[in-house]
């Protein structure tokens, strides 16, 4: 494997530069997640244009998670044969093609039809962006490079659902679909025509067999709970904000923001991280995740108390993320697509578990309780976390 442009084995870490394409990928992420939260605020309009109900419209995105999951861990594996980069190309303008058919979407059933297409295309999209993030990291500074390209999820929350809501408001809700599938092209041309160079297997790892990789489940299951707490909460704050608190809906907007700017604030001290061991901090920003969602019950009475809370949310499930993804892509060089599909797929699904049974327990509880039992699928993966620690590979170990 090599870097963008140059070598940097003559480079300390601290001089060696992150690679410009880090942004590509970041505004690729950001496209991709631009989509993924978009639908939510402008539902209500979609509605009325379709002659529909926002729930029959909401089902476009389950079927853009669905498939997201599916072409993640059936199709990420491609990665290895084929190359990161060749596979982000053709994912992004697949991505594009389907985003100007939802935009021109006659009907409820195309739409989530188009919808299930950018998902496959987003399946194959996020393993990849993954994967080339921790191709063309420096040496000594992994964690500033991949929590550089995480920034993209920030954009997508912070600037891409107000713009969303936005341009629905002014020019219709099929705009918004126009704008992001014109953002995706210049996003395609730009990986296009990067100067990476990168390793291709010429081999595809089969989802079983990338299964088999030691270290893989432990880590796997650490990521589905992270992500199962994460979606099952986040999928109800809105409701109870409004219901429980009198607030009005725009209420979570700052929320969003809240989350959104310490998931991104955190990118400025990813460099810390990569001072430490990675096998070791995991299980440690895992348990320090659990303690937030503690805080979070207690501060679930509080408007203000709670958009504190959400920020340092942000700030701590950036840094799991940032790590889980470092030692994911450790584990075996040879077969980072296919486990980076393997994570996407479990992270996809974790969101339909958790948001399904989180919101079971939200008809039939308070809501205080959702986070308690996020801290306690935040225990769960401190411990599959610390189990994996055993199968760092050689070039990782302290």
């Amino acid at each position: 494997m090599t870097n963008i442009n140059q070598s940097i084995s003559t480079l300390s870490a601290d001089r060696a530069r992150i690679p410009p394409f880090a942004f590509v990928l970041t505004a690729s992420i950001g496209v991709i997640g631009s989509n993924s939260l978009a639908l939510g605020p402008i539902a209500p309009e979609v509605a009325r244009s379709l002659s529909t109900d926002v729930p029959a419209v909401m089902t476009a995105s389950a079927a853009f998670g669905l498939g997201t999951a599916a072409s993640a861990v059936f199709l990420g594996r491609l990665i290895d044969r084929h190359g990161p980069r060749r596979m982000l190309t053709a994912a992004l303008l697949l991505l594009a093609a389907g985003l100007g058919i939802s935009a021109a979407a006659p009907a409820l059933w195309l739409l989530v039809a188009a919808q299930l297409f950018v998902g496959i295309a987003a399946g194959i999209a996020l393993p990849a962006i993954y994967t080339l993030a921790s191709v063309i990291a420096p040496a000594g500074r992994e964690s500033e490079t991949i929590g550089l390209v995480l920034t993209g999820w920030t954009l997508s929350m912070v600037a891409g659902v107000p713009l969303s809501a936005a341009i629905a408001d002014f020019a219709g809700w099929r705009t918004v679909y126009v704008v992001v599938a014109a953002a995706t092209l210049i996003a395609c041309a730009a990986v296009r025509l990067a100067a990476v160079r990168e390793h291709s297997s010429g081999k595809a790892t089969s989802p079983l067999a990338a299964l088999g990789v030691r270290g893989v489940v432990p880590l796997l299951a650490a990521c589905a709970a992270f992500m199962a707490a994460f979606y099952g909460v986040y999928a109800y704050i809105g409701d109870h904000l409004h219901a429980a608190l009198g607030l009005p809906v725009s209420a979570n907007g700052l929320v969003a923001v809240s989350y959104g700017l310490g998931f991104g604030g955190a990118a400025f001290l990813d460099r810390l991280i990569d001072r430490f061991d990675a096998g070791r901090l995991l299980p440690l920003i895992f348990l320090a995740v659990a303690a937030v969602y503690v805080s979070m019950a207690a501060a679930s009475g509080s408007y203000p108390a709670m958009l504190a809370v959400v920020f340092l949310w942000g700030l701590a499930n950036h840094f799991g993320l940032n790590v889980l993804i470092m030692r994911l892509t450790a584990l075996d060089p040879a077969r980072r697509g296919a486990i980076m599909g393997l994570n996407s797929g479990v992270t996809y699904l974790a969101l339909f578990a958790g948001t399904l049974g989180f919101g079971a327990a939200y008809a039939e509880t308070v809501f205080s309780i959702l986070p308690l039992a996020a801290a306690g699928l935040m225990l769960a993966a401190a411990l599959a976390a610390a189990l994996a620690r055993d199968y760092m590979s050689p070039a990782h170990q302290p």
